[in-house]
């Protein structure tokens, strides 16, 4: 079992994310995961730097400590070509810490280039593999062309490649996507407790890490952290099949104004009662995930940090399946 930190890219600036980081490496922490976002999900969070740029900081500041994008579409905003790219280069400037962690997107990021986000989930998955298939043949080496029905790549050649390629993580929110973690990635990664998932990627062959975010809300009391949560991070509650669709964070607003406090307790661990955590966990643990991911919503990052070292670290990484 590794344990890793979430770094909040919508609510903290770059400078407060690579800070974040170092504490998370002198923490204990395996790795660290950052989403790879244009805009926040909501106003009120209201960050969203560059991902690229910020890891490259926290990998010169770093020494041990493993990085993972959670997650890079690289279809629409980016193309392939340069996340093959940008990816090789993490890849050395962090000693091959690096884990890129793919997604077929969320309409949030992805349509602000003006190109379109598919409506189709298949088409989204079409996408996802030819962009896969770019990749590792650019990673290869040499000078390489690439005609799919979506996705063109002429005569590129990424130049600077580390001896091994990064470990690719795909992301799925079903059967289908799980099947292309297991046929064209390296490892599986999640933001919802479902067996299913896991299965239906070991089903496809696949047996690399799994990766899984756990809603968290650090506090002094339960109380405050699910306030917290619930005026940054609510949107958590609405499901893979909102999350994906909404355009802009003015939507997210709108489709989470009913959400209660109640709510909020109900999927994260709130306060600062360690069994609570451990029993949000465990539910990730007995779908077949094996990298946990602590996304904390509270409103002290520091806090949590300390209070992970003390109290989760062992016991987190001592869990095993309940059945």
């Amino acid at each position: 079992m590794q344990i890793g930190y979430k770094l909040a890219a919508e609510a903290f600036g770059p400078d407060e994310l690579v800070r974040q980081a170092v504490l998370a490496e002198q923490a204990g922490f395996d790795f660290v995961e950052m989403s790879d976002h244009y805009h926040p999900w909501l106003d009120v969070q209201g960050h969203s730097p560059f991902a690229w740029t910020v890891f490259g900081a926290i990998a010169a500041k770093t020494e041990r400590i493993g990085l993972a994008t959670g997650v890079t579409c690289p279809t629409v905003r980016y193309h392939p070509a340069i996340i093959a790219q940008a990816a090789a280069t993490l890849a050395l400037l962090s000693d091959g810490r690096f884990t890129l962690g793919v997604g077929s997107g969320e309409r949030l990021n992805e349509h602000v280039t003006g190109h379109g986000f598919p409506n189709s989930v298949p088409e989204r998955h079409a996408l996802l593999r030819e962009a896969l298939e770019i990749i590792r043949l650019l990673w290869s080496g040499g000078y390489r062309s690439y005609h799919g029905k979506y996705l063109h790549i002429d005569d590129a050649r990424v130049f600077d490649l580390p001896s091994e390629a990064p470990v690719i993580a795909v992301a799925a929110a079903g059967p289908l996507a799980a099947r292309i973690a297991a046929e064209l990635g390296d490892g599986l990664f999640a933001t919802e407790d479902k067996s299913e998932i896991v299965d239906a990627y070991r089903a496809a062959g696949g047996d690399g890490p799994r990766y899984a975010e756990v809603p968290m809300a650090w506090a002094p009391d339960a109380d405050a952290g699910a306030q917290a949560a619930l005026d940054t991070s609510r949107w958590a509650v609405t499901g893979w099949k909102v999350m994906s669709e909404l355009p802009n964070p003015a939507n997210f607003e709108a489709a989470t104004s009913t959400v209660r406090k109640e709510d909020i307790l109900g999927k994260f661990a709130c306060g600062s009662d360690p069994d609570r955590y451990v029993e949000v966990a465990q539910p990730f643990v007995d779908a077949g995930f094996d990298r946990l991911v602590m996304q904390n919503a509270g409103p002290d990052p520091d806090g949590f940090i300390d209070f992970y070292q003390r109290e989760l670290d062992q016991r987190l990484r001592a869990l095993t399946p309940s059945s």
